[in-house]
């Protein structure tokens, strides 16, 4: 269980969140080439082209869209960014922004948990 869990999202983040998942739902269906199943609350696009996300995948609402990337400790991760959209909508996208680029220093990477999502401190 993490904070998300607890908390009530902030008012209109319930109508981004639906949004983006709209928005996550219609890039995986056009392009992912693999598997499209439901894991828990979490839509998982797989198969999808190297240059549709980031990293080694990318959470847009209630959507994860990867290429490979599937493992249970990640998607764990990525239900935990999946619940940040939900309390964050529409203003998770700047949040994340603001908070840096370096998955170790990034809040919501720490607070998806590092180990899960496959960053280390080497």
């Amino acid at each position: 269980m993490n904070r998300y869990s607890e908390l009530k999202p902030l008012p209109f983040a319930r109508l981004g969140y639906w949004y983006a998942t709209a928005v996550g739902f219609t890039w995986g269906l056009l392009l992912s080439t693999g598997e499209v199943k439901r894991h828990g609350k979490l839509w998982v696009f797989s198969g999808m082209p190297r240059w549709a996300f980031g990293r080694g995948g990318s959470c847009i609402g209630a959507c994860y869209l990867t290429r490979v990337n599937i493992s249970d400790r990640v998607l764990q991760h990525e239900d935990v960014h999946r619940q940040q959209w939900r309390h964050y909508g529409l203003l998770l996208p700047f949040l994340y922004f603001r908070a840096g680029a370096d998955p170790l220093k990034n809040r919501f990477e720490v607070e998806a948990g590092l180990a899960d999502g496959g960053y280390t401190r080497d």
